[in-house]
């Protein structure tokens, strides 16, 4: 019988990219963790001895632990956090079962910026539009869900990147942007061994909107367009992101499991 505090690896497979996704913790033992290093999308790493760390760090949000097994470490953790009136579940299997399941992603932790008190921070230019309302939806969702996101002047991006540790994205002349024909979304979802389809869809729609191809997918100019006028509906950059987050949400939502519907009127033909 399933124990009550397990979840698969198609349920969180589920999960991941969803606004409803728990906290995901890597407790996999160092020697584990450096022989494959690689997280599974938007987890954290975490010492299995430091609960009350993480007990802080996870501030009352559910939490799937995962080692490398699905065993003795996650297991423990998850039961300690739960005797604590902590909801917590464990991965069964594993790190191991989640690398066998067809169609799941791994994320290379080397391709991850360094922290900058405790999550990734990176910085833009201000007044967003698609691609730096995009990138930190991905971000956020499938890399790091603590990401902070600066919008600065243009001009100053180079140098406020310099001067507080923070990851340049979306200009010109930095890793994270736009190569040949793709934009910077594309950029990322290479970088971060994001494959799946879904996001392989939602990443044309991007790149047609971002890159003024509208010939790319049909909802390029409509991206395009709810864009700019997010762009317009809020002065606060942050405003306006937490706004693209929803935007971005049922975006994802789409490319993964109503990309192939349609609609029609009357009814009774849908």
């Amino acid at each position: 019988m399933p124990a009550t505090n397990e979840i698969t690896v198609t349920q969180l497979n589920r999960l991941i990219g969803t606004p409803d996704c728990p906290a995901i913790v890597d407790i996999c033992l160092k020697e584990d963790f450096e022989a494959d290093p690689h997280l599974i999308p938007g987890s954290i790493r975490h010492l299995h001895t430091d609960i009350r760390g993480l007990i802080q760090r996870l501030d009352g949000r559910r939490a799937v632990i995962v080692c490398q097994k699905g065993l003795k470490l996650s297991q423990g953790l998850a039961a300690w956090l739960a005797s604590e009136g902590h909801r917590a579940e464990y991965l069964q299997g594993g790190i191991h079962a989640w690398r066998a399941e067809e169609g799941t992603m791994r994320v290379p932790y080397a391709a991850l910026p360094a922290l900058v008190d405790g999550a990734t921070l990176w910085v833009t230019r201000h007044r967003p539009k698609v691609d730096r309302i995009a990138c930190p939806w991905l971000i956020r969702r499938f890399v790091d869900p603590s990401a902070r996101f600066l919008f600065v002047s243009p001009s100053e991006v180079p140098a406020v990147a310099d001067r507080y540790g923070a990851t340049p994205f979306d200009i010109e002349g930095v890793f994270f942007s736009h190569r040949g024909d793709s934009c910077t979304f594309d950029t990322m979802l290479e970088t971060f061994a994001l494959t799946s389809a879904a996001l392989g869809r939602l990443g044309l729609v991007v790149r047609g909107a971002d890159t003024n191809r509208h010939d790319l997918h049909p909802a390029a100019a409509g991206l395009l367009a709810v864009s700019v006028g997010l762009s317009r509906q809020y002065r606060e950059d942050h405003a306006q992101l937490e706004a693209g987050m929803v935007l971005y949400d049922a975006l994802y939502r789409w490319a993964r499991d109503g990309y192939d519907e349609g609609h029609d009127w009357p009814a009774s033909r849908g």
